[in-house]
């Protein structure tokens, strides 16, 4: 049992300190005594569109009281670290991963389908804005910031029609009564990422790094890196319009014993909805990263990289 606690670096919102508390707690049952601390970063402090400042606003703070010692480990949405690793820091463990879905929030029980042309949909994010346009139903989509409840409440009082957002960060704090439709895979890809947690710490501190490994979910790793490297391979950045999602699958070999193995989806988007380009491919969990950066290669064949060339897609 370690007598040493842990200062757990978050974020301040509600939902941060939700699925930090979820690491603490589990660090706590383990025998291993935690605490968070909180640590206000540039992107809570902004209301300006995520694609203008940044996600890297949500980490870049966390990550500097990691290394300055003001705690010893950090809890990262996954999907807003950057692509390129950071020799300083090793990310310990990837916990196992929420359902990492769009979901809608519509008035009157409504799902995508049903919402009339015209219909106002809040989301700031390039990739969903990307997507919801390619659907043809002729939303308008309008920019979006806010915690959770905000976002909420805009369709509560009739100023949206509706707003997408990330599943997951509903089911952790306890919202997803207000979800009228899970956005499948076909109809919109999540970001590379989403739904997962980084526990982050020092390279240095290898006896740390071993406890948080604890709570590491070989399946979820696996998914999140073969999302994380079609997104490095694409040179896009996290609010591009990228979407990504990786499933764990089993399937028969060829003695017919039941295996595991991953199936990657990817896709680019142009902004204004006008080309969607997909592909996928499945293959073992132990060569993950090479999945991801194979169906990256088959998008950039398709042209995802003369979309990035004239800027409708767009590196950040």
């Amino acid at each position: 049992m370690s007598t040493k606690t842990i200062r757990i670096g978050t974020r301040g919102s509600l939902l941060a300190t939700t699925q930090a508390g979820t690491v603490r707690d589990a660090l706590i049952a383990a025998g291993h005594p935690a605490e968070l601390v909180i640590i206000s970063t540039k992107g809570d402090r902004s209301q300006a569109p995520v694609d203008r400042i940044g996600v890297g606003v949500f980490t870049a703070e966390l990550r500097e009281a990691l290394m300055a010692g003001q705690v010893d480990a950090a809890v990262h949405s996954y999907k807003d670290l950057p692509t390129a690793p950071d020799p300083r820091m090793v990310i310990a463990a990837v916990p196992p991963r929420e359902d990492p879905r769009d979901a809608l929030v519509a008035r009157d029980s409504m799902v995508l389908g049903e919402l009339p042309p015209g219909s106002r949909v809040g989301t700031s994010a390039p990739r969903r804005i990307a997507q919801l346009r390619a659907l043809g139903l002729g939303l308008d989509v309008v920019p979006l910031r806010g915690n959770l409840d905000t976002r909420l409440g805009k369709v509560a009082s009739g100023e949206l029609d509706a707003v997408v957002v990330a599943r997951a960060g509903l089911a952790r704090i306890g919202r997803l009564d207000r979800v009228t439709e899970a956005l499948e895979p076909v109809q919109m890809l999540s970001a590379p990422a989403q739904g997962a947690l980084a526990i982050e710490c020092r390279s240095e501190d290898v006896e740390l790094a071993r406890i948080l490994a604890e709570l590491d979910d070989a399946g979820s790793r696996a998914a999140i890196t073969a999302e994380r490297a079609l997104l490095a391979e694409l040179e896009a950045g996290c609010t591009a319009p990228v979407g990504a999602v990786a499933d764990v699958v089993e399937s028969l070999d060829d003695a017919g014993r039941v295996i595991e193995e991953l199936s990657l989806r990817g896709g680019a988007a142009a902004v204004d909805g006008s080309d969607v380009i997909r592909a996928s491919a499945v293959g073992p969990l132990s060569a993950a990263a090479d999945l991801g950066r194979a169906v990256a290669t088959e998008l950039l064949e398709l042209g995802a990289r003369e979309l990035m060339a004239d800027g409708r897609v767009g590196n950040a």
